[in-house]
């Protein structure tokens, strides 16, 4: 049977760029605000917020998700921050994206506070599901890193999450040594007493403070040590060029993951690109150079122009990231006004 050239027109050319990976999935920072003070994010007194009149706002959101998806191929938004709940009508906002093509996939990146009493709505509005920062089950341990006293309204939120139906509710964790590396058994172990999928996230020089030190860093071999003590692990692999490399705790149906952006990079698979609150692309996470999609969209292009512009962005994009090298630039962005 001969392919259908109507159906054929009717998909959009690949973004791809000049190391032919064809980018699908599309990070959207919501604000640079955060109601947590993580230790290895940002100061006690937090950052210079973003003007609110720099923010995208709703409607020019939907535009460039809107052009993304039926313009550029992207079949899947993560929508991140900061913290994305503390954006005003965010449901709305889900509403309006998941509105634009059905088969969008959209998830949520957030620290769990607001999400006990958000994630119903947020899935009736069209979310599909969430992942959910958590560095330690101890109460007293997670103030000190957050700098805010909020673990129960964070269990909470998890809950809330899986009983609304989003699915999976993803766990991400970022150990640093000294810190909560003695309890990277414990959230595994929690994960899967639970039915979430529990990621361990090597951490990695965005912080706002410049204070990253590598030492501090729990790699990836170490992560599968301290987990191989308590469980055997069945490697699954990195599904679909995701992230994460997975395996399953035996006996079980419970599934971690490991991102090791530092030791074990996957720049060669990357299918990602990050658009920021204020309306600025980033071809890469650790990018130094932004295009400026917002000043296109006020000052009236239209979607084929701001199509030329995105696909551009992600022609110039480089091999990966550079962290164990001389060569690496940290970008002067921090994790929080970046998204993640």
């Amino acid at each position: 049977m001969l392919p259908d050239p109507t159906e054929a027109a009717a998909r959009p050319a690949p973004l791809v760029d000049r190391f032919g990976r064809v980018h699908t999935d599309l990070r959207v920072s919501l604000t640079d605000r955060c109601n947590l003070r993580c230790t290895y994010c940002m100061p006690a007194e937090g950052l210079d917020w973003l003007p609110r009149p720099e923010l995208l706002t709703d409607d020019e959101v939907v535009r460039l998700v809107g052009v993304a998806a039926r313009r550029l191929g992207i079949t899947s938004v993560r929508l991140t921050g900061g913290e994305p709940l503390l954006r005003r009508g965010l449901p709305g906002l889900v509403a309006r994206l998941s509105a634009l093509d059905t088969a969008l996939e959209l998830s949520l990146t957030t620290n769990g506070i607001g999400l006990a009493r958000g994630a119903a709505a947020l899935r009736e509005a069209g979310l599909h599901r969430v992942n959910v920062s958590l560095d330690t089950l101890r109460p007293e341990r997670y103030a000190e890193i957050t700098r805010r006293d909020r673990l129960t309204d964070v269990l909470d939120g998890l809950r809330a999450a899986r009983a609304a139906g989003l699915a999976p509710v993803k766990v991400n964790t970022v150990p640093v040594r000294g810190v909560n590396d003695d309890e990277i058994a414990d959230l595994a172990a929690f994960g899967a007493e639970h039915g979430y999928r529990t990621r361990f996230i090597e951490s990695m020089p965005l912080d706002a403070q410049g204070a990253w030190e590598r030492d501090r860093m729990v790699t990836a071999d170490e992560i599968l040590d301290r987990l191989g003590e308590r469980f055997d692990l069945i490697p699954v692999g990195r599904p679909d060029n995701a992230p994460a490399e997975e395996w399953r705790i035996a006996g079980t149906e419970a599934v971690v993951g490991v991102i090791a952006s530092v030791t074990r990079p996957f720049c060669g698979g990357c299918d990602r690109v990050r658009l920021t609150a204020d309306g600025q692309l980033r071809n890469c996470l650790f990018a130094t150079e932004e295009s400026d999609l917002r000043a296109l969209l006020r000052g009236g292009a239209d979607d084929a122009a701001i199509e030329a512009a995105w696909r551009g962005a992600i022609a110039g994009k480089g091999p990966g990231h550079t962290i164990d090298t001389p060569a690496f630039r940290r970008p002067q962005r921090p994790m929080s006004a970046i998204g993640g």
